[in-house]
């Protein structure tokens, strides 16, 4: 299996390494912010950088829509994993484009409101999780895994 695993850099690429029970032995890679955290966290690694900032700026956004649609179409995973944030986007839908299964894990600090990167995710994710029964109000197909980080 070859999986993506797409997120911001800080917190969320920290996640998305605490994952590493689960992805250390399959193939795969990262797409992350080129920052200094990301390099350290994932030396050695296949790591594509993406562009940012991306929370609520178009031009990365095509920037990103872009870069996705080239990566995917390259590499093509069998899934891809995010714990946000909006580069998370333009995967999880070019992604469904290629075939390939997403899932989202939505990030613990939010209990009962949901992230903007979750609310354009959910519609293309086949696995949502949450990290609170709250959150199951805004995201009724979610799986409450509970805190998992």
């Amino acid at each position: 299996m070859k999986i993506a695993l797409v997120g911001s850099s800080g917190g969320h690429l920290t996640h998305l390494y605490l994952l590493k029970k689960f992805w250390e032995n399959e193939d795969r890679f990262w797409v992350t912010f080129d920052k200094t955290d990301a390099k350290s966290i994932l030396k050695g690694e296949r790591f594509y950088p993406c562009y940012y900032p991306t929370n609520r700026n178009v031009k990365n956004t095509i920037k990103n829509t872009i870069l996705a649609f080239k990566i995917l179409r390259k590499e093509k995973p069998d899934l891809i994993i995010s714990s946000g944030a909006a580069v998370a986007v333009p995967f999880f839908w070019i992604g469904k484009l290629f075939g390939a299964k997403t899932i989202y894990i939505e990030i613990f600090d939010r209990i009962d409101k949901p992230t903007l990167t979750g609310k354009l995710v959910y519609p293309v994710t086949d696995k949502f999780i949450v990290q609170w029964e709250e959150l199951k109000k805004v995201y009724p197909k979610a799986i409450n895994l509970g805190g998992i980080f």
